[in-house]
């Protein structure tokens, strides 16, 4: 008698929990519409974390959009935190002009050259004797008096214009250059330098999507860049990539738009809040070395 019980037991709730289960969600799916679920959105990033170099008034730092570089239609992925002493610094259109002129001058070199009286060919002997014939005493043909001699105090081959603007004046000039492209909507955040293609073609129509200007440069930390983004860009000689180590002012300014990569914002700031916090700063302002970085 329990075997058979046991027996029915196992047939008849089964079936039961069967008919109950499928009842319930067919009469749940009738009576619930279909809603279609979105993807979950990312998350924003939080602000950056600058506990060894916090700012004065963290009221002045700015946010940022992070867009997407992976297709050609704007995506923004979250907020980034940009630090107030390096993006939102006093505009100092002097000292940027002074680092312009001390970048194109320091690669300079004059190759103008001029002979002197002992570097022109002739004029070894004395034209005529020194007295007696009423004429001026002179000992070569070849002087700078005569047409055809040399050149006195002329420009000698190779002269360089390389002089050293002092230490901090070089860091304020990049500030000030990030904080003027910053205000003046130039400078764009991108999450990485991974392109889906590397057709040209995919850059041109992500750039005139962008409104990124005439020219764009493209800062990742790394020196080397993926294969799709080298391919892309060099055929376009109005796009160009650096790292962040070698940022400079005139690139900045020559090129209309300026895009970072999360990790050169993040380098960049590094490196020049420890420049300006520094405690060595009185050996730094001193006179310039071929040591000192």
């Amino acid at each position: 008698m329990l075997n058979l019980l046991n027996k029915t037991k196992s047939i008849l709730i089964p079936a039961l929990r069967n008919t109950t289960v499928r009842s319930t969600h067919d009469a749940v799916k009738e009576a619930t519409p279909l809603v279609e679920v979105a993807a979950p959105t990312p998350p924003l990033i939080l602000p950056q974390n600058w506990s060894q170099y916090e700012p004065v008034n963290r009221s002045l730092a700015r946010q940022v959009w992070i867009e997407n570089i992976d297709a050609i239609p704007e995506r923004k992925l979250g907020l980034i935190e940009l630090h107030p002493d390096v993006f939102a610094t006093q505009p100092r259109v002097d000292v940027i002009q002074e680092n312009v002129e001390w970048q194109r001058k320091y690669r300079y070199v004059s190759f103008a050259h001029t002979k002197t009286r002992a570097e022109v060919r002739g004029g070894g002997r004395k034209p005529w004797p020194q007295k007696g014939m009423g004429r001026a005493r002179h000992g070569s043909i070849r002087s700078p008096l005569f047409r055809g001699g040399g050149v006195a105090h002329g420009p000698r081959s190779p002269t360089t214009h390389f002089y050293m603007l002092p230490f901090f004046k070089r860091v304020m000039g990049l500030t000030a250059t990030l904080s003027v492209k910053l205000a003046q909507d130039d400078l764009h955040i991108i999450d990485s330098v991974d392109v889906p293609t590397r057709d040209p073609e995919f850059f041109k129509e992500l750039i005139k999507e962008r409104n990124w200007g005439p020219s764009v440069l493209i800062v990742d930390k790394d020196d080397i860049f993926p294969e799709n983004i080298c391919y892309a860009t060099d055929a376009l000689g109005y796009v160009n990539l650096m790292p962040s180590y070698g940022l400079n002012i005139y690139s900045m300014l020559k090129h209309d738009t300026l895009v970072l990569t999360v990790n050169a914002v993040k380098h960049i700031e590094e490196r020049l809040l420890y420049q300006m916090n520094r405690t060595d700063a009185t050996a730094k302002g001193g006179k310039f070395k071929l040591d000192q970085v």
